[in-house]
């Protein structure tokens, strides 16, 4: 398992995107926790109160959301009722592609903001610097700076995680220079999995 992680604005979507156009296979760590978010409606009402479901009786996200950006101890409490079993969904689905020696890739935003140590061969961050990861925030959530840094603050700084990882996709310019980082990702990958079949 490659694990595809970045911070918010740097593009990490579109490089899944790309990878997936490709042919091989993305675990959507998101959709997973979306999910599992919403197969637990009791215990999100028993812990944060009715007032956190929507009109069918799902969690609100968006409400959720502004909760636990705003209080540690809450966000703590969700992702302990959370992460274990995002971490079981994600084995469960990697089981089958680690038989066969497949190559596949976790596409996971808080890769190195959970607590769950994932069971990942590589990590490769999704690069952009902080300027235009604020830009494209500002952008993309028609927000002002103080909103999209608020945003981009809450996670690992960017230049951490590019420390931290075994791979890194620069997207700081056009998308032919994004889609050129990512072949020549793929062919570094490669000489890592030569036995493998792609």
């Amino acid at each position: 398992m490659i694990a595809i992680t970045g911070s918010i604005g740097t593009g990490k979507s579109t490089v899944c995107k790309i990878l997936k156009q490709k042919g091989y296979k993305i675990i959507d760590a998101d959709k997973i926790s979306h999910k599992i978010l919403e197969q637990s409606s009791k215990e999100v009402a028993k812990i944060f109160g009715k007032e956190f479901l929507d009109e069918n009786g799902k969690p609100d996200r968006k409400k959720l959301g502004k909760l636990v950006f705003a209080d540690k101890n809450k966000k703590e409490i969700l992702e302990n009722l959370l992460h274990s079993k995002i971490f079981e969904s994600i084995k469960k689905e990697a089981e089958p592609l680690e038989k066969i020696k497949k190559i596949y890739f976790l596409d996971i935003p808080l890769l190195f903001e959970v607590k769950n140590s994932y069971n990942h061969g590589f990590v490769c961050v999704v690069y952009a610097p902080k300027e235009i990861e604020i830009k494209r925030v500002m952008d993309r959530n028609n927000i002002d700076r103080s909103e999209a840094l608020a945003k981009i603050d809450s996670q690992i700084d960017i230049e951490i995680k590019k420390q931290k990882a075994d791979f890194v996709i620069d997207n700081s310019e056009d998308e032919t220079h994004l889609i050129n980082e990512v072949e020549s990702f793929l062919k570094k990958l490669r000489k890592e999995y030569e036995s493998c079949e792609v």
